[in-house]
């Protein structure tokens, strides 16, 4: 089953290996980060419309159905348990979806080994010196793939505990964040102007806020707290309703249970929905502050443009979804645009650190040009003296 398994993941691995070889793109390695960068996001997505349409536990073992590598092979096992529970968390349909998001997984496991082992060959044959293939990066990649995978294999044989639901939605946040780095490193930017060092601890302060919020969002669906406020702008009735913080936001407990076994109360999921609310406000009007800062910043302006479009999309995205009753589609593309904040904010981040000067210089110390930025050409270097 494991050797099939691996088998369908190289499979999924091999087409976007096979257009970066067959590609005339003279720089194939950084194709491949951003391709790879691209189907993470993807799989973001697909992880959402798997957790939103209740088929983590389609599959009720890992890594395989019922020890079988597809929902054909298992399709006895899979119909026999739909039978004796058709609302189950077991029917075909969400085996399906299960078992694909696996796959998917499996093989952006295998394009992120792909990129730590190109750079780890590259690195030592350049015997160090070529900056563009340091291979801290996609090693560390390597390790939280691997980390992301037990967390995978948690998720189902813990049924679905809030922590663990909530922690594989953020190392997958963290893989997204991870693979922007590594693409920003691998792409010429326009020179900013010196006066964006200025906006080096408003951004990570933004960087920090979104963590929390996406954070916040992870333990609101996986509590299943999205109805607990089910008006706007009021919650259940009043802008400070009935909230039980205590329950609601002890992390290590079973899924609709207290820490000590009880059925939890409704007042903690309305004290989970109403803080990830709030701090939606609070997350929008700072960033949004950030990008208008950036956006007078020569060299910030087109992605700060894009984090001030997605910022409001995401926000207005977030109120339609309680007025329409939370649709499906619009929850999974709720999930996507946090994604696309994730990495708009990242990218500006990478460029208010490590991106240069106008005059050519960097802006970044040298601990930050070790991180991976490529150095000029030397033939550009003399052009721009």
């Amino acid at each position: 089953m494991l050797i099939k398994l691996a088998s369908y993941g190289l499979l999924i691995a091999l087409l976007p290996l096979t257009m970066v070889w067959v590609s005339d793109n003279p720089d194939k390695y950084r194709k491949l980060v951003w391709i790879t960068l691209f189907l993470t996001f993807d799989l973001i997505m697909f992880g959402a419309f798997t957790r939103l349409t209740d088929s983590g536990l389609g599959c009720p073992d890992w890594p395989g159905c019922y020890s079988r590598s597809t929902p054909i092979e298992a399709h006895a096992d899979i119909s026999a348990a739909e039978r004796a529970d058709p609302h189950g968390p077991v029917t075909v349909f969400k085996a399906w979806i299960e078992m694909i998001h696996r796959y998917f997984a499996i093989g952006i496991g295998v394009l992120i080994t792909a990129l730590m082992l190109i750079a780890w060959h590259r690195w030592i044959k350049s015997r160090g010196r070529n900056r563009k293939f340091l291979p801290a990066f996609p090693t560390a990649l390597f390790v939280f793939v691997c980390l992301q995978g037990a967390f995978g294999a948690w998720t189902v044989t813990m049924l679905l505990h809030p922590f663990i639901v909530t922690t594989h939605l953020m190392l997958g946040m963290a893989l997204l964040a991870l693979l922007t780095w590594l693409g920003a490193r691998q792409t010429d930017h326009p020179p900013v102007e010196p006066s964006a060092a200025t906006l080096r601890i408003p951004v990570v302060v933004a960087l920090a806020l979104l963590v929390t919020l996406i954070a916040l969002g992870g333990w609101v669906s996986s509590n299943y707290a999205a109805w607990a406020c089910p008006d706007l702008p009021l919650c259940v009735g009043s802008a400070f309703p009935s909230m039980d913080f205590s329950n609601g936001f002890t992390l290590w407990r079973n899924l609709h249970m207290t820490a000590d076994g009880k059925p939890i109360p409704h007042e903690a999921l309305v004290a989970i929905h109403w803080t990830h609310r709030v701090g939606a406000i609070i997350v929008a009007v700072y960033i949004t502050w950030v990008a208008l800062r950036a956006l007078n910043t020569k060299g910030l302006q087109r992605t700060a443009y894009w984090l001030l479009s997605v910022t409001a999309l995401q926000f207005t995205a977030g109120i339609s979804l309680v007025l329409l009753h939370w649709p499906l589609l619009l929850a999974v593309a709720h999930n996507g645009g946090a994604a696309l904040l994730l990495f708009l904010i990242t990218m500006l981040a990478y460029k208010v650190y490590c991106a240069r000067h106008e005059t050519g210089e960097s802006m970044a110390s040298p601990t930050h040009a070790t991180m991976g930025r490529r150095s000029p050409a030397p033939s550009r270097e003399l052009a721009r003296e």
